[in-house]
């Protein structure tokens, strides 16, 4: 995903963190969270959501926009959340099963008959991988971007969950679980392991395989887990023990977890993977599976906002939220007596081992929270929707991003300035919107992760990696 690695300061990066460290060990004890109801605009949120996947989605070729009303090109991990969102809805009867199963078909048709080679334009992809971004009309490369094996994984995540949802014999459903089959099984991530044991984000014709691998606590979890589950091109079974030595346990406003700074590294493959119960090696050490790390990074986060150690306005118990999002501007700009460092597109968080906050919050953040912590998530959906009103939740729901403390008369990149409430985004983005809509239904009734569960490569990519326990032991 786009992840730029940008830090704040290190000297203030190193207070916040000192300041969480001395003054949260009792966060959770401080402050008991009780459980909510959730209530009718949680589940309206979810329905908005997914028509702005039904009204903006290429039909003919099933390509989801990056981001809209702005023009732009297509997200292949918004296509993988597409497609889960139409089995959702059909499940939910905001479609027809027969309407849903028809726009998955053309989603699938296209991708098994789309150019695959090494050339540098007039193809979607090579090796079974597809290039980051595609071309809304043509469903070529988009300029000179990357063939991406995290895209690619959520693209095929979302395949492999029509596979398993769209069950029935008849000739639409059958064509759709043969051709999620072929496209599962041409992706080939032995290739894409360039220094071994770990897989490689990203390789281009211009230059070949990127500098960076796959390593740490990240939203790559999914990487590793269809690349061992491949039953024709699978990666060595250490690569999954070798990528956990890289993890970083740390304690974080009071809560002991693996880090990862952004809330979108701890949901994009728990969108899929039902890790309630199962565990590595790894998570046997200490004790807990990953839906629970994912959980106390997702307090500890709440605790952050709540503190507040950089004045931010709003921020507090029921607005809280960093990930990868819009923003304002990149600029460094006069708050409060300091300087501080603003951001358009970047990947916004806070954890023990990173901090990068300008005010900016993602309503996806805390909304794709709700199956890990709905008592804390279901009171931010709440607030959002309350305090900001149309200004942020709009036809489609949310909208990307907002920021209260953003209220300068300078241009900005998206959205606009209110001189009350501060910066608005003006786009929904495709990889935020999915996980809403996915996650709810996770909270709601297990659909997705239930689905999968069902689904032999998730299995068998599990197993490798050395997973036991809970549903995993009686799976097929």
């Amino acid at each position: 995903m786009r992840r730029p690695s940008r830090l704040l300061p290190l000297a203030l990066a190193l207070s916040l963190l000192a300041c969480s460290t001395t003054n949260s060990d009792n966060a959770a004890r401080r402050r008991p969270i009780r459980p909510v109801a959730t209530p009718q605009v949680v589940h309206e949120l979810q329905e908005r959501t997914f028509q702005w996947f039904w009204d903006t989605t290429n039909p003919e070729n099933g390509l989801v926009p990056d981001r809209w009303p702005t023009p732009s090109f297509s997200s292949v991990a918004a296509v993988g959340y597409g497609l889960t969102a139409l089995g959702i809805a059909a499940e939910r009867g905001w479609v027809t099963r027969d309407e849903a199963a028809s726009r998955v078909l053309a989603t699938l048709r296209f991708f098994r008959d789309a150019p695959q080679g090494p050339a540098a334009s007039g193809v979607t992809g090579y090796r079974g991988f597809v290039y980051h971004f595609l071309d809304m009309k043509s469903g070529e490369r988009f300029e000179t971007v990357e063939l991406s094996t995290i895209d690619t994984a959520l693209f095929l995540s979302g395949a492999l969950f029509c596979q398993s949802y769209f069950d029935r014999d008849n000739a639409a459903e059958t064509e759709i679980r043969a051709i999620v089959e072929e496209l599962y099984r041409r992706a080939e991530w032995d290739w894409a392991v360039f220094r071994p044991p770990f897989v490689c984000m990203a390789w281009t014709p211009e230059n070949g395989f990127g500098t960076h691998d796959w390593r740490g606590y990240d939203e790559a979890m999914i990487v590793y887990i269809l690349a061992l589950g491949s039953p024709t091109h699978p990666v060595a079974p250490e690569a999954w023990s070798e990528w956990t030595t890289t993890y970083r346990w740390m304690s974080y406003y009071g809560y002991e977890h693996v880090n990862f700074a952004p809330l979108f590294g701890h949901q994009y493959s728990q969108m899929f993977v039902d890790f309630r119960g199962i565990q590595d090696e790894y998570m046997r050490g200490k004790g807990i599976d990953y839906f629970e790390n994912a959980r106390r990074a997702t307090l500890a986060q709440r605790e952050y906002a709540i503190d507040n150690p950089m004045e931010w306005e709003g921020y507090g118990e029921n607005l809280w939220g960093l990930t990868a999002c819009d923003g304002p501007v990149d600029a460094e700009l006069d708050y409060k007596g300091t300087k501080r460092r603003f951001f358009t597109y970047a990947a916004r968080g806070a954890a023990a081992t990173e901090v990068r906050d300008d005010g900016t919050i993602a309503p996806t953040a805390a909304a794709s929270s709700i199956a890990f912590a709905p008592e804390i998530a279901i009171p931010a959906i709440e607030e959002m929707t309350t305090t900001w009103g149309p200004l942020i939740y709009t036809r489609y729901g949310f909208l990307d991003s907002f920021n209260p403390s953003f209220k300068y008369s300078i241009p900005v990149r998206h959205g606009h300035v209110d001189p009350t409430l501060g910066w608005v985004d003006g786009d929904y983005l495709g990889i935020d919107q999915g996980p809403i809509v996915i996650m709810i239904e996770n909270h709601r009734s297990g659909l997705v992760w239930n689905t999968l569960r069902k689904n032999p490569h998730i299995v068998r990519g599990l197993r490798r990696a050395g997973f036991t326990g809970g549903w995993l032991d009686t799976a097929p």
